[in-house]
């Protein structure tokens, strides 16, 4: 698998921001970063899917990180976003770094201030990826 490096890609920021009445983070992410729908995250290591979605002001946002893409259409399982600011020394009102290693596909998440490596993942064959969606619902 290829992998490269957090400086060799393109980087945006999304703010951290508080949501629901659990105060629990989510990212507001800048417009054309990355279209709906569910996407692959690499963070400190571990791979991530996430749901990425319109919010009610029109911005784009992601509100958790699942353990695999079935668990982040159906917001089922534990949510790793709240970990994982509480992890990188973050809080609502800073910055997360997101980089765009597939546009679409996969992203990288990391703090400011730190860089990271990640493995490029091969896209599923289409055939194979519309029967995993058929199967996951």
């Amino acid at each position: 698998m290829p992998s490269v490096s957090s400086d060799g890609v393109e980087t945006v920021h999304a703010e951290i921001v508080e949501s629901g009445a659990l105060d629990r983070p989510k990212l507001h992410v800048p417009d054309g970063t990355a279209a709906e729908g569910i996407v692959r995250v690499e963070a400190d290591r571990t791979t991530y899917y996430a749901p990425v979605e319109v919010s009610l002001d029109g911005d784009l946002e992601v509100r958790g990180l699942y353990d695999n893409p079935r668990m982040a259409r159906q917001r089922d399982g534990d949510n790793h976003l709240a970990e994982w600011v509480e992890a990188a020394g973050l809080e609502p009102g800073r910055t997360a770094l997101i980089d765009v290693i597939v546009e679409g596909e996969q992203y990288g998440l990391r703090a400011p201030g730190g860089d990271a490596v990640y493995r490029i993942a091969e896209a599923p064959d289409d055939d194979l990826a519309s029967i995993a969606e058929d199967i996951d619902g």
